[in-house]
């Protein structure tokens, strides 16, 4: 639907939210521990988020685990991250299907190691016939590489002759997107205080609902996440059209 047609009536809390979990290292720091201690700190706050969601009748979750560019951080880091993606599957993955949430992973998954995106499999696997929550984790994921990678695909289609150059619009390279199966994001929740969105879901969040808070992640609680979502229920989208 184009932008300027969309129904404006609003009313209630987001049904998709996405969040750049922010804020682990300097969670860290400011108590002398190592980098890695925010990131385990601020898996074991996802369990808390996701576990919200149905209460606040979220049925869409989508975090930012790793990004395109993390892979600039020092080998240790990246090695810890790594370990603890692995390490939160295998520790996750009864609970989250027994809870109802299904799991999907974006990105690109070349870059990965073939024990993790094994793992990522099995779990996307398991958790396919659950429709409660719908958890997707963003690992090795960039908004513009994704986008790259749709254009390539959309490219090759009209190579081999399935598409042409008359059939490409807007929804026909959504179809590409690692997000084609979801909802596009109604709030995107950033925390730690930082304004800006780093390279996330950018085709998606074209007209979500952006709230950057100062809290870190691991700070991040279910109670904070009430408010924004019901913050969000306040507020005027118009999709690019005027209310008369």
């Amino acid at each position: 639907m184009a932008a300027d047609a969309q129904d404006t009536t609003f009313g209630g809390g987001p049904e998709h939210v996405a969040i750049i979990m922010d804020g682990n290292g300097r969670w860290a720091q400011s108590r002398g521990r190592p980098r890695l201690f925010g990131h385990h700190a601020g898996a074991r706050r996802v369990r808390d988020i996701v576990n919200a969601c149905p209460d606040l009748g979220v049925k869409y979750l989508t975090i930012f685990a790793f990004s395109t560019e993390n892979w600039k951080r020092t080998q240790a880091e990246v090695s810890g991250l790594m370990a603890l993606f692995r390490r939160y599957i295998v520790r996750e993955a009864r609970a989250l299907h027994d809870e109802g949430v299904r799991v999907r992973f974006i990105g690109d998954r070349i870059r990965l190691d073939e024990k993790l995106v094994a793992m990522m499999d099995e779990l996307e696997l398991l958790t396919s016939g659950n429709d409660r929550v719908h958890l997707t984790i963003a690992l090795n994921y960039g908004g513009r590489d994704e986008v790259t990678r749709a254009a390539k695909r959309l490219a090759y289609e009209i190579e081999q002759g399935r598409l042409t150059h008359k059939d490409v619009d807007a929804e026909t390279l959504s179809r590409f997107l690692d997000t084609h199966v979801l909802p596009d994001p109604d709030l995107v929740i950033r925390t730690s205080g930082e304004a800006r969105i780093s390279n996330f879901l950018l085709w998606q969040s074209a007209y979500a609902e952006y709230e950057f808070v100062d809290t870190l992640w691991p700070d991040f609680t279910p109670e904070e996440f009430a408010r924004v979502c019901d913050g969000y229920a306040r507020r005027d989208r118009r999709f690019g059209a005027v209310k008369a």
